[in-house]
């Protein structure tokens, strides 16, 4: 009996396996199921776009990247993010794939954006309000006016590495002065976020910045602090720190760019 028994199933389980072969059945899994994180796979989200057609978006934005958005690295290829995106500021700098396929002008093909912008007015926790640029980039060749005029589309997103191939850049704010320090931080390759930051006179401890607004972080210099100033800023997802050694040089002025070797 328990020789017949085994036989049957035996029998059971190979004519299962065959009919799954013939039918390329597959055991997949639900996109949205999928977070964010890095390599966590393309979830489903909606994307606009705003700002001329081919530009940056906003050469403001609330990340306080300014007019760099159009220039090299990011090329224009930047978004603002809703709130699940733009996270208070802790989504700036991040890097997504985004791809779309349900409209008949996409390309299926992904673009690679960075978030240096919040969009407030956008209701879904997930929502890319692209550069017109970059929306016009999810478009097969010559369909990007005809993709625009959609205005709103269904994409897929997902968290990808940065890679600028470039140093880490910081900006000093114009309000800054010799009892006060602020910086917008750019170009942070890999993770792209920024969880904390260090500041390291040359002549006394290390400081533990604020986060001040969007990529943007400030602290007060005791007095008879003195540069070089080393800057080590230390990513959310992996929490990789980045050490800039002597980045900020001790004639440092408000408005200026110091861009380090480091990344």
């Amino acid at each position: 009996m328990f020789t017949s028994h085994f036989s049957s199933s035996l029998a059971f389980l190979t004519l299962t396996t065959i009919l799954l072969l013939q039918t390329n059945y597959c055991v997949c899994t639900n996109p949205n199921s999928l977070n964010a994180s890095l390599g966590g796979g393309f979830s489903y989200a909606v994307a606009t776009w705003y700002g001329s057609p081919e530009g940056p978006g906003s050469t403001g934005g609330a990340c306080g990247f300014g007019v760099d958005v159009q220039n090299p690295p990011y090329n224009s290829l930047v978004s603002a993010g809703s709130n699940g995106i733009y996270l208070n500021g802790k989504g700036c700098g991040a890097c997504y794939q985004v791809k779309c396929t349900e409209n008949s002008a996409c390309s299926g093909f992904p673009v690679t954006v960075t978030i240096t912008d919040q969009c407030p007015g956008c209701p879904e926790a997930y929502h890319f309000d692209l550069s017109g640029k970059a929306f016009g980039y999810l478009a097969k060749q010559g369909q990007a006016d005809q993709l625009r005029a959609a205005g709103q589309i269904n994409v897929q997103y997902q968290r990808v590495a940065c890679n600028y191939q470039t140093g880490i850049l910081f900006k000093i704010d114009a309000g800054s002065n010799a009892n006060y320090m602020a910086f917008a931080i750019e170009f942070v390759s890999g993770d792209g976020d920024i969880g904390a930051v260090e500041l390291l006179p040359s002549n006394t401890g290390a400081i533990n910045m604020q986060q001040s607004w969007g990529a943007t972080w400030k602290a007060d210099l005791p007095n008879g602090t003195n540069g070089p100033y080393t800057v080590k800023v230390t990513t959310i997802e992996s929490r990789r720190t980045i050490t800039a050694t002597n980045v900020i040089p001790a004639n440092w002025s408000p408005g200026k760019y110091y861009h380090s070797g480091a990344n």
